[in-house]
């Protein structure tokens, strides 16, 4: 078995090698034709990643366009710029321009109050560059750090859609993450974009054994992000399996040792700043009041949603949770790589698991873009060609009108 099929389910009796379109898929079982004979059709001209990052900003603007319109309509008169710069990217924007507390601020009766250093560092670090090379706003630096990351995702989501089967699944992988219910966070100050961006190639690189290159980012996404532990689990189990194969596999070691870096780097980081060794806990238990407590808080409040009137945004959340769960069911069905599947799984425990700010759960889960896989390969089954049309054009108008509640219905964070 080859290094690349490890990872990779069967489809048939004949291997295909891995290549960035599907052309070169066909080509590993099918003759050659002479290049006079080959249609120059579009495909042909543009590489397919460039169709799957076209794809996913005109989806993006689509959505913000949407909210524009809706937003200029409304009498509170809010800025395009001032709703996509709110809630979290306000903190990171202060993390950007003044640093990290000191210590933690107390409230007026003592007890702890929220602070800055629950946010992890290298997104409002990009930020900061941004701003100290460019002469604009720190909420435009914000901007433009979340709209580039967002562009790699949606490369390394083709990358990967592509590696796995064709083409096709990697445009539609680009075109679906586009359009998730909170695909307005992807256009927001936000850092979702930028560990997606990071995660993606990640898992790409271990899928074609890129020890290092997987493993030093995944060190950049343990520094983005706390649900980086997942993606920790998927690179270091994946070397881990690796190098019990073949003990002298050293970039596998190497990916085994570096993966968690990030992450304990910036824990420990906190812990020194605080002067106590729990300290990242510490601020996340007692300040932000967000525990782990394995997922009675989450089934308790999908619960309540049989039993009182909630807001749309909590009914979204719930159906968001159950589609996860479903569609990992589903993954595990269609034999994705096991890697891909750790890394989905650990994260969906650990948004479940979560306890504190119920609504937040579906925004968490958008860097979870392999349960999506099922959902491309099912469009890309389709022989009837106005699928991917119809139901991209569906879910964008969905998510659209969506984003819109979130800016100017929902009154707290996405």
């Amino acid at each position: 078995m080859s290094p690349v099929s490890e990872f990779r389910p069967r489809t048939g009796s004949i291997p295909a090698q891995r290549g960035p379109d599907a052309s070169e898929i066909v080509e590993t079982v099918e003759p050659a034709r002479p290049v006079e004979d080959q249609p120059a059709t579009p495909a042909r001209r543009l590489p397919g990643v460039l169709y799957a990052v076209l794809l996913y900003a005109t989806l993006r603007a689509a959505a913000l366009v949407t909210l524009a319109a809706f937003a200029a309509a409304d009498p509170r008169h809010f800025a395009l710029r001032q709703l996509l710069t709110r809630y979290d990217a306000i903190w990171y924007a202060r993390i950007a321009e003044h640093g990290y507390d000191q210590a933690v601020p107390l409230g007026a009766d003592g007890a702890p109050w929220v602070t800055n250093l629950a946010f992890f560092p290298l997104y409002p670090g990009l930020v900061a560059l941004v701003k100290l090379l460019l002469p604009v706003h720190v909420s435009t630096a914000e901007l433009l750090v979340s709209w580039s990351a967002g562009l790699a995702a949606a490369a390394g989501l083709y990358a990967l859609g592509a590696h796995l089967k064709d083409r096709r699944t990697g445009i539609l992988l680009a075109g679906l993450w586009a359009v998730l219910p909170h695909g307005l966070v992807e256009s927001m100050g936000y850092s979702e974009t930028l560990f997606t961006a990071l995660t993606a190639w990640s898992l790409l690189a271990v899928l074609r054994r890129q020890w290092l290159t997987a493993a030093v980012l995944c060190v950049a996404a343990g520094l983005t992000r706390p649900t980086a532990a997942a993606l920790i689990a998927a690179v270091a189990l994946a070397a881990l399996v690796a190098v019990c194969r073949r003990p002298g596999e050293w970039r596998a070691w190497c990916a085994l040792v570096l993966a968690p870096l990030g992450l304990l780097g910036f824990l420990a980081w906190v812990g020194v700043r605080l002067g106590r060794f729990d300290g990242y806990f510490y601020v996340q238990n007692e300040a932000w009041k967000m525990r782990f407590d394995g997922g009675p808080y989450t089934v308790r409040k999908m619960g309540t949603l049989m039993t009182t009137p909630l807001p749309l945004s909590v009914a979204v959340t719930t159906a968001v949770l159950a589609g996860a769960v479903l569609l990992l069911v589903i993954g595990i069905g269609e034999k994705l790589p096991w890697p891909l599947l750790v890394y989905s799984g650990v994260t969906l425990l650990l948004v479940i698991g979560g306890e504190g700010y119920y609504p937040s759960k579906a925004r968490l889960l958008l860097p979870a873009f392999p349960l999506l896989l099922p959902v491309a390969y099912a469009i890309g089954r389709s022989r009837n060609r106005t699928v991917p049309f119809v139901v991209l054009a569906g879910l964008t108008a969905l998510s659209a009108l969506y984003g819109v509640y979130l800016c100017l219905v929902w009154k707290f964070s996405p």
